[in-house]
């Protein structure tokens, strides 16, 4: 598709936009990357010397031309919190976090189209507004605290979920062996039942945390599409020629919403990838959030400078995906434009 390759070129300015604002803000944080790695007990002297090692005594120009040659050649630097390459740690931790958003936002497009779908069916109904309540209450407290609401009643009062130590109880559990990074897709490929289910049990409180929060954007866009399409020509003459009212809602209603939906699908995933990290934090998901927070405390310039580059990739990507899928759904949208 030509409009593809007009949308990765467009992507190359803003990329390096990127590049460079990154820089700039990642070097104005707080703190001395040389100072954390070199310890407390370390000297004025010792410092000095990790410094110079880590090429933090040049200028700030001559750091970023070094950057960019390191970038060019694929090469992220090293984390000072972790002491491997960049590259190895985000691909390590990312798989972690896109299992974590795709889970999430199946619950929430599960939970918020039905509803959505509901509501636009009986407009200014008592059904109605018991979703729109439900849904606004639900997306009114912070994923944060839904966590930890969702740890006390379930693991700590009921007992019904593990304890929240990550991806799998690795006291109990191997890893399966790494094939997608994702542990339900490696476990089921490695015929592991038991640690599907166990990290399914980790799973499952995370994902109902991170999908509280996208339901809003998903059923007010999947109501407000349904109304339009349900009020509009092709509808009224679908219900004046006799068809049932199933059929009307949900081949010609919903087929021509789709296209917003998918819209905000898009959105909601690229921004659910973003700020989960509050939810890795709370239930200690080995996730990309979570590697971010300990960069940014750290001043680990390099983990920082990668975590926003590969972020500010997805996004394109994931934009990118959206445009095709449009066009797949209805052949008239066009994006060469």
């Amino acid at each position: 598709m030509p409009f593809v390759w007009k949308r990765l070129l467009g992507t190359v300015p803003t990329l390096f936009g990127i590049v460079v604002i990154t820089f700039l803000l990642s070097h104005a944080l707080p703190g001395d990357p040389a100072a954390y790695f070199a310890g407390p007990a370390a000297n004025a002297e010792s410092i000095a010397q990790i410094r110079a090692s880590l090429g933090l005594d040049k200028s700030l120009p001559e750091q970023f031309f070094k950057y960019l040659g390191d970038l060019a050649r694929g090469d992220l630097g090293t984390s000072l919190t972790t002491g491997q390459p960049v590259l190895t740690d985000l691909v390590t931790r990312l798989p972690a976090s896109l299992e974590l958003t795709t889970c999430a936002l199946l619950i929430a497009v599960g939970i918020a189209m039905p509803m959505g779908l509901l509501a636009a069916t009986r407009p200014d109904s008592t059904v109605d507004h018991l979703c729109r309540g439900t849904i606004t209450v639900s997306s009114a407290f912070p994923t944060f605290f839904v966590g930890l609401l969702l740890v006390y009643i379930f693991y700590y009062l009921l007992d019904w979920a593990p304890q929240p130590v990550g991806r799998l109880d690795e006291v109990r559990f191997s890893p399966p062996e790494r094939v997608t990074g994702a542990y339900l897709i490696d476990s089921l490929l490695a015929g592991q039942l038991d640690v599907f289910r166990a990290s399914l049990a980790q799973l499952v409180l995370p994902a109902i945390a991170l999908a509280m929060f996208a339901l809003a954007p998903i059923a007010r866009i999947t109501r407000a599409a349904m109304l339009a399409a349900l009020g509009a020509d092709f509808t009224r003459t679908a219900r004046a020629g006799g068809l049932r009212q199933r059929t009307i809602v949900i081949t010609y209603a919903l087929r021509n919403a789709l296209l917003p939906i998918i819209s905000i699908l898009g959105m909601v995933f690229s921004f659910l990838l973003g700020s989960n990290v509050l939810i890795e934090q709370v239930f200690g998901w080995q996730g990309i959030g979570a590697y971010a927070v300990t960069a940014v405390l750290a001043s680990d310039y390099a983990a920082v400078q990668g975590f926003v580059l590969m972020m500010a990739l997805l996004y394109t990507l994931l934009n990118l995906a959206v445009d095709v899928v449009s066009t797949l759904v209805d052949p008239r949208v066009r994006f060469e434009g």
